[in-house]
């Protein structure tokens, strides 16, 4: 290689259903929504990002706004690929070179992932120049993002909430030993609360305005230590259709999300059903560490720790764990070899 290596750049990404995010030269250089916009006549992307996020649910005929991944996997390929090809081209270092450079990359994919969207996802990123890839899983780059040695032979337990799906496994000895990965996450979370406002308000809420209430006062228990204020929330009236105006508390939220939450609890106790003991006497001194955006739920830490009466830990940046901890695959290849796929 030696020549060429300075024409050959690193970039780890996690592709996520809801947020991309790339990470260059130990930086995140790129954090912007997994979504495209595009111009229905002539086919061309229009916006991608941040941009056409603002446009989601605002758009006329012309324009359509793609989601390209759809439950950690890729839906729609030539909109994931042009989504991949113009974030790469917009990292402040790639601007200016004059070519684009061979890339190494590494790739963050869900662990319940078949071959065909394995193939999808490496596809994807041969055509923007990838030269090398390398796909890790995604609880794999979440505990290493976190901080674990995952090389020791101790069982630790990571629950990654991501937008599409919430990832559960148990690693030990730089492998998964038992994992199961639900479809449950924070686009669910975003569909029970437009369901509720729906059904219990008569109103109707758009995606954005949904999703930001999951974070203004989203909570997963009815009763916090500090709770969030209550949110104002505008719509349209199902029975005037009318836009109107109704205050939303935290409470209401928790109740909204509360089946969902079950079944994410159901899948975090079934694996821990599966798992050899050994492994279940580390994890009752290690405890549960959660990562991915949806870990961010008011209290649902608190409701995993009391479901299964271990700690439960929130990674420090948990929407940036996973990309952290791949772009730290990324830069100790070697060490990582064992966990990536070629």
């Amino acid at each position: 290689m030696g020549f060429f290596d300075f024409m050959t750049e690193d970039i780890a990404i996690d592709l996520g259903t809801a947020n991309t995010l790339i990470i260059h030269n130990d930086k995140v250089v790129i954090d912007s929504p997994s979504i495209v916009a595009r111009d229905r006549i002539s086919g061309k992307i229009i916006a991608v990002g941040k941009e056409a996020n603002m446009m989601q649910g605002k758009t006329h005929e012309n324009i359509k706004t793609i989601r390209p991944l759809k439950d950690g996997v890729i839906a729609d390929f030539d909109a994931s690929e042009k989504m991949i090809s113009m974030l790469i081209k917009s990292i402040p270092a790639l601007k200016k070179r004059m070519f684009t450079p061979a890339l190494r990359m590494v790739v963050c994919i869900p662990s319940g992932i078949t071959e065909v969207e394995m193939r999808a996802v490496k596809e994807s990123c041969e055509r923007v120049n990838g030269k090398e890839v390398y796909l890790i899983h995604e609880p794999m780059a979440a505990a290493i993002g976190i901080g674990i040695d995952i090389m020791q032979p101790k069982g630790n337990m990571i629950v990654d909430i991501g937008g599409g799906t919430t990832e559960i496994a148990v690693i030990a000895l730089g492998g998964i030993v038992c994992d199961k990965s639900v479809k449950i996450a924070g686009d669910v979370f975003t569909n029970d609360i437009v369901y509720y406002m729906r059904t219990q308000h008569n109103l109707f809420v758009g995606e954005s305005t949904a999703e930001k209430i999951k974070i203004q006062v989203g909570a997963a228990i009815e009763d916090l230590e500090t709770p969030p204020e209550e949110m104002s929330v505008q719509g349209r009236d199902l029975l005037t259709g009318k836009p109107k105006q109704v205050a939303v508390s935290y409470r209401e939220i928790a109740k909204a999300l509360d089946k969902s939450i079950q079944r994410i609890e159901d899948a975090v106790m079934e694996t821990l059903s599966q798992t050899p003991p050994e492994l279940a006497a580390d994890i009752y001194n290690t405890g549960i560490y959660l990562a991915g955006g949806g870990s961010m739920l008011r209290g649902l830490d608190k409701r995993i720790s009391q479901k299964t009466d271990l700690p439960v830990y929130i990674a420090e940046d948990p929407l940036r764990a996973v990309v952290r901890g791949t772009g730290m695959a990324l830069k100790n290849l070697g060490k990582f070899k064992s966990v990536l796929i070629k």
